[in-house]
C-alpha cells in the first residue's frame, strides 16, 4: 500500500507543491490581516490546504494521462510511471477522480461563501485544460503560469468573497515566475517538442530566445512584487528585503542555466524555486504579524 502511495507522489510531483503553495497561504495571511473583522478560522485553512493540494493532483494526474504517448516518445520522460507501466491508465484515472472529488469536498469548507462551489468545475477545467495547450499554442507556458496564479486569487475570494488588487498583484508575480521557470525547464525537450509537432517556445525560439524571454518574464517578476506594498501597505522592510533577495535568486537561477549548458535545469527548477516561494511566505508572515 505504502508502496503504491509513494508512485502516486512520485507521478504528480507532489513535492513541487511547494511552487503555489506558499502564495496560498500568504494571500490567506494577507486577507486575514487585511480585515479585523474577519476571524481566523481552522476549517478555512484546512479547505485551503485541501483545495490546493486536491487541484493540483488532479491537474498532474490528467496531464499524465494527456501526455503518456508523447511521454513514451520522449528519452527524458519515457521512465514517467504510465509509459513505464508502473502504474495503470485505469489507476491513474481513479485517483483523478478521487483528487477532483476531494477538490469539490473541500470548497464546502468555505460556505456560506459561494463562490468556491461555484466556481470548482471551471477552475477544474481549467487547470487540466493546460495539458492540451501545447498542441496549439506556443504559449502553454502562461497558461500554466495563469493556472498558479489562481493559488492566491483563489484564496483571497475563498476568505473575502471579492477580488482585489493585492492577490491580483501576487498572481500576476506568480504568472511570470512560474512562466519563465517552465520555459527554462521546457529548453530540455527543445528537439523533441520540435520533431512531435509541440509548440514549445524553445521550440520556437530556440533555446537562446527561450531563456532570453524567460529571464524578461522575471524581471517581470519582480516588478510585480516590489508594486505589491503600494496596494497592500501592510508590508514593509522587511518584506522589500526579501524582494530584493529573490531578485539575486532567480540571477542566480539565470546563471545556472546556459544554451550551451542545460546540465543544470533541475537544480535551477526546483531547488531554487522552492526557496523563492518559502522566502516569500516566511518573511510576509514576518512582516504582517511580528
Amino acid at each position: 500500500m505504502m508502496a503504491r502511495v509513494r508512485l502516486f507522489l512520485e507521478m504528480i510531483r507532489f513535492s513541487h507543491t511547494l511552487f503555489a503553495l506558499p502564495f496560498a497561504l500568504l494571500a490567506a495571511l494577507m486577507a486575514w490581516r487585511a480585515d479585523p473583522h474577519l476571524q481566523f478560522e481552522p476549517r478555512l485553512l484546512v479547505g485551503i490546504l485541501i483545495c490546493m493540494l486536491a487541484a493540483r493532483s488532479a491537474a498532474m494526474a490528467f496531464n499524465r494521462l494527456v501526455d503518456r504517448h508523447l511521454d513514451a516518445r520522449n528519452p527524458r520522460t519515457a521512465g514517467r510511471h504510465l509509459p513505464s507501466g508502473s502504474l495503470t491508465v485505469r489507476q491513474v484515472w481513479a485517483f483523478w477522480l478521487l483528487s477532483a472529488a476531494a477538490f469539490a469536498g473541500g470548497t464546502l469548507l468555505f460556505w456560506p461563501n459561494p463562490w468556491p462551489i461555484r466556481l470548482a468545475l471551471p477552475v477544474l477545467a481549467f487547470l487540466c485544460g493546460y495539458s492540451y495547450a501545447k498542441r496549439f499554442t506556443s504559449l502553454a507556458h502562461f497558461w500554466l503560469g495563469a493556472a498558479l496564479m489562481l493559488s492566491p486569487v483563489a484564496a483571497w475570494l475563498a476568505l473575502r468573497g471579492e477580488v482585489a488588487w493585492p492577490p491580483l498583484i501576487l498572481g500576476g508575480a506568480v504568472l511570470f515566475w512560474v512562466a519563465g521557470f517552465d520555459i527554462i525547464y521546457a529548453c530540455q525537450d527543445q528537439a523533441v517538442d520540435r520533431q512531435l509537432g509541440l509548440r514549445s517556445l524553445p521550440a520556437r525560439l530556440g533555446i537562446k530566445g527561450a531563456l532570453r524571454l524567460a529571464a524578461g518574464c522575471h524581471v517581470v517578476t519582480v516588478v510585480f512584487l516590489a508594486t505589491l506594498p503600494s496596494v497592500y501597505a501592510a508590508f514593509g522592510v522587511v518584506y522589500y528585503l526579501t524582494v530584493a533577495a529573490i531578485g539575486g535568486l532567480l540571477v542566480f537561477e539565470h546563471a545556472l542555466v546556459r544554451p550551451d549548458d542545460l546540465s543544470r535545469v533541475n537544480l535551477a527548477f526546483f531547488h531554487v524555486n522552492w526557496l523563492i516561494g518559502v522566502a516569500l511566505l516566511s518573511a510576509g508572515s514576518l512582516d504582517l504579524f511580528v
